[in-house]
């Protein structure tokens, strides 16, 4: 059957402000041009990375004198050609049907734009990548895909462009190449960008295969760099040296976010916190377990030492870099003027947190005066980061920096460190896989306020379970999977479950 018998349908997976309504005006306006008949429609997501907008097309050439009926969703299993912005959005399309192995091409960048759902998970809740290459290379009929989104930078563009381009040089619609391109000149629409993009796409498509994807993070290649760029702190990459190779590129992360969460000095704090660590794991047997205890260390000690306040929070948001990094996933020119609120709302913990260490104990014991900061601050703001007055309201906070180890939140972090590692500490004589779980388990808290809260009470449940794995041979899975069960819900009902079984045992 040919289009002259029925239409060719399209469907366009795009998220919001990628342009996905401009690349189906293109499509319409090239059918259009050549003579057929087009129509379009649209189901919006509902939000910018909570669902992806819907874009259906259908077109065939205008039978004489006759007034072609033309469909306004598509069919699972009756999709010619589907367009996806985002890998993952091909990978839905996969499943919703549209992509079947006797009809589809599948055109689909391969960057990620991750969904909320996938951000919100206490634990790794990215979709795997791999998943949907396997998934297309059965479900598609011809597969084109590659990195538009990066195309789409380097002409200053949005992925709209490169998406056509591909679907031009696919030959999936019997259009011309100069017909798509007369579409984008003809919509005015920051058309030598676009033109950019579109040619941009058209030449890659001769790479017609997915890539085979990995979710695992590239291997680390090379030594420890020479310098860090600063006479000051190049000490530190001797003392970074001493450690294991595997661990070193962990410790000079590690050593790299506490300076830049404090200062230098707590840096090498740091340093020297993971050095005696490492001094008790190589006593302790440390090399024929791979030094497991001390990468774990490395990695969570960091973590914990830099912990998320209040403070870092203001500090990341009026950042140079981020403002520029807005602007750049926006398309904002150089002159192109560019407002973001902030929502804040700060509870009366995290005020008191702010305060000098025993002026804060007194107030955090006084339930009544908890209540009333509550009552006086626990509200709403939307602060505009990029206005004057807003700036400088974040940079009064981020400002209070070189007074955080004077404050309530630093002690109570400090002294939740120190009771961490001594149990950790405590053990790796006598359960060596036991003492490196508790310091995996570390991974639990993050964030502020609720969150931090919640990841809180989950890492004291799961290490209310030491007294029953600390003769357990089995100690470091059952650590393992009780991490893992904190990581599955909100809540924390599957931990209960998995701490009850524990119990039974």
């Amino acid at each position: 059957m040919t289009a002259a018998d029925r239409p060719i349908s399209i469907a366009i997976l795009a998220l919001g402000g990628q342009g996905g309504g401009v690349l189906s005006d293109w499509i319409v306006a090239t059918a259009e041009a050549n003579g057929w008949q087009a129509q379009s429609t649209s189901v919006p997501g509902v939000a910018q990375r909570t669902g992806a907008t819907l874009y259906y097309i259908e077109t065939m050439p205008a039978p004489p004198g006759k007034a072609p009926v033309l469909a306004l969703m598509p069919t699972p299993g009756d999709v010619d050609i589907v367009i996806a912005s985002e890998l993952m959005e091909a990978g839905r399309a996969i499943l919703r049907g549209l992509v079947t192995p006797d009809r589809t091409t599948l055109i689909t960048s391969t960057q990620r734009a991750y969904a909320i759902a996938e951000k919100e998970r206490p634990g790794e809740g990215i979709g795997d990548p791999q998943a949907v290459a396997a998934a297309a290379q059965l479900a598609a009929r011809r597969i084109i895909a590659f990195d538009m989104d990066t195309l789409a930078q380097e002409a200053e563009t949005v992925i709209s462009a490169p998406l056509l381009g591909a679907l031009a040089g696919s030959g999936a619609l019997p259009f011309a190449r100069e017909s798509f391109l007369a579409s984008i000149e003809s919509s005015g629409r920051n058309a030598a960008a676009s033109r950019k993009g579109f040619e941009g796409g058209y030449a890659r498509v001769a790479e017609n295969a997915l890539p085979r994807l990995s979710l695992a993070p590239p291997p680390h290649r090379g030594d420890l760099p020479d310098t860090l760029g600063d006479h000051g702190l190049d000490d530190a990459l001797e003392e970074i040296r001493k450690l294991p190779v595997a661990v070193q590129p962990i410790a000079l992360a590690g050593f790299k976010r506490s300076v830049d969460f404090q200062d230098p000095g707590y840096g090498r704090a740091y340093l020297a916190k993971l050095a005696h660590l490492h001094r008790l794991d190589d006593k302790a047997g440390g090399l024929r377990h791979g030094y497991a205890f001390t990468a774990a260390a490395a990695k969570h000690l960091a973590n914990a030492m830099a912990y998320d306040d209040v403070i870092g929070v203001a500090d990341l948001k009026i950042r140079s870099r981020r403002f520029a990094r807005i602007a750049g996933e926006m398309n904002a020119g150089a002159r192109a003027p560019m407002k973001l609120t902030e929502y804040m709302h700060p509870r009366a913990g995290e005020l008191v947190g702010l305060m000098p260490h025993r002026l804060g104990a007194s107030i955090a014991a006084r339930p009544a005066w908890m209540s009333r900061l509550d009552r006086w601050f626990s509200r709403g703001r939307h602060i505009q980061s990029t206005s004057l007055s807003g700036f400088l309201q974040l940079l009064a906070v981020a400002s209070l920096r070189r007074f955080r180890r004077r404050l309530l939140r630093h002690a109570v972090e400090m002294q939740h460190l120190e009771a961490w590692l001594e149990k950790a500490t405590g053990l790796i004589d006598r359960n060596y896989a036991l003492a490196t779980g508790i310091l995996l388990s570390r991974r639990l808290v993050k964030g502020y306020s609720d969150t931090h809260a919640r990841g809180l009470s989950k890492f004291d449940r799961v290490l209310s379970s030491i007294p029953q794995l600390r003769d357990r041979d089995d100690a470091g899975a059952w650590m393992s999977r009780l991490i893992s069960a904190a990581l599955k819900d909100e809540g924390g009902e599957a931990l209960d479950g998995a701490l009850r079984t524990l119990r039974s045992l």
